[in-house]
């Protein structure tokens, strides 16, 4: 299936993406900050991006602003992670450059519906 890198700080949360990724057949990388992030999408070219956006440090739509701009970045669609589910937040994060959104907790359908739906077609 796809490669998929998940930048997200919280243990749990990552436990959880990585176990339903892997359960739809999915490769899955894992990066805890943006810093991290940013170098392995660079480096390893994934099919999507899974963006936490309340990260340590550089937060996560900072880090999609990074990723869109870079050419060799560009394409990966990146779907934001966020417990943000105020009115006016999924519409600053797609400003930011997010492809999709996702509010957590997860609720896994949606998730996989979500990520199947920007996933590049083979």
């Amino acid at each position: 299936m796809a490669t998929v890198l998940v930048v997200e700080d919280n243990p749990a949360n990552m436990t959880l993406a990585k176990f339903l990724l892997e359960s739809a057949g999915h490769s899955v990388l894992c990066a805890i900050d943006a810093e991290a992030g940013l170098t392995l999408a660079r480096d390893e070219q994934p099919d999507l991006i899974l963006m936490d956006i309340q990260l340590p440090g550089m937060d996560g739509l900072e880090a999609t602003a990074i990723l869109k701009g870079d050419a060799v970045t560009r394409a990966i669609p990146v779907i934001a992670l966020t417990a943000l589910a105020m009115k006016g937040d999924e519409q600053r994060i797609r400003a930011a450059g997010c492809d999709g959104y996702v509010a957590k907790p997860l609720a896994y359908r949606e998730f996989l519906a979500t990520i199947t739906a920007l996933l590049p077609r083979p």
